[in-house]
């Protein structure tokens, strides 16, 4: 279980990463050793999966955001299996969900072009035996970045 200093550590860390056990020990009142030691318990339990950085996708020339729904053709395993290795190989699809409804999927992409978000769609999934049906929504602003998970 999580107690209320455990709270405020995974909130501060997804705040900033890159918080020391020094800076972690001050802002929960805690000696740097405490916070150490209470960060690689959440680590070791599983409640921090990770780190990463990031990266701000406009900068990086990714000016398209889309999400893309897909519906399946076919659920037969040997061709989700195929349609699944394809979500993890294509580096512009950086979320995959799947969901319950009409679509069976809903993809997150970024692109360099609507030519090249075309071209994922037209070459790259519906030619999949899987894929049935897809459908784009170009994200036009984010008011919301990705925020940190309640704690």
């Amino acid at each position: 279980m999580l107690d209320k200093t455990d709270a405020r550590l995974l909130a501060a860390l997804q705040k900033d990463a890159q918080l020391t056990s020094q800076q972690l020990g001050a802002l929960l009142n805690l000696s740097p050793s405490q916070a150490g030691r209470r960060r690689q318990r959440l680590e070791a339990e599983g409640y921090i999966e990770g780190y990463r950085a990031r990266l701000n996708a406009e900068r990086l020339g990714l000016k398209v955001q889309a999400f893309v729904q897909v519906q399946m053709a076919s659920h037969e395993p040997r061709q989700v299996a195929a349609f699944t290795r394809l979500l993890d190989i294509r580096p512009e699809i950086t979320s995959a969900w799947i969901l319950t409804g009409e679509a069976d999927y809903l993809l997150r992409v970024y692109c360099e072009s609507l030519a090249d978000l075309n071209r994922l769609i037209q070459e790259v999934l519906l030619p999949e035996p899987a894929v049935a049906r897809v459908q784009s929504r170009i994200v036009m602003d984010q008011r919301k970045a990705d925020a940190p998970l309640p704690t």
